[in-house]
């Protein structure tokens, strides 16, 4: 709702700021399920990097959280990476980086889990999806050199 100069006013009377186009486009977004890989590894980031942050300040909690937050947000950007490969050896290269990152990740949850630093219930969620990514991405390694091997582009 606006007022009379124009600013945005909320329910309770308090002028706030007008979205722009693209804050409402992100929130659309955010609001709706991941469609494609791309999306769900960056959810999987974000998730990691709450998870490290509600992690321990003890020094195995501390480990645990740098290893982690560089292991868990390392896969999307390699994916991102992949997608815009030089070829399909490189392609085949970056997907595989993304798919160790993910399985280093899986050790360190796994970890978290077997050491009492956060409570298995707050982990399965997390576990699950680095589980089915780690399986997507392997699929789609396999089927990558399968076709690299035939010579496709």
């Amino acid at each position: 709702m606006q007022n009379e100069k124009g600013k945005m006013q909320s329910e309770a009377g308090r002028v706030v700021a007008a979205p722009e186009v693209g804050e409402l486009h992100q929130r659309t977004v955010r609001a709706s399920p991941p469609r494609d890989l791309a999306e769900r590894l960056l959810g999987f980031a974000v998730r990691v990097g709450k998870v490290v942050n509600a992690l321990p300040a003890s020094r195995l909690g501390r480990h645990v959280a740098a290893q982690l937050i560089r292991s868990g947000t390392s896969a999307a950007p390699n994916y991102e990476e992949g997608c815009a490969a030089e070829s399909r050896a490189d392609f085949v290269h970056k997907l595989s980086i993304c798919l160790k990152e993910l399985r280093e990740s899986r050790f360190w949850i796994r970890l978290i889990v077997e050491s009492d630093l956060l409570p298995p219930k707050k982990m399965a969620e997390l576990q699950d999806e680095c589980g089915q990514l780690s399986k997507i991405l392997a699929q789609c390694l396999i089927t990558a050199k399968k076709n690299q091997r035939k010579g496709k582009t």
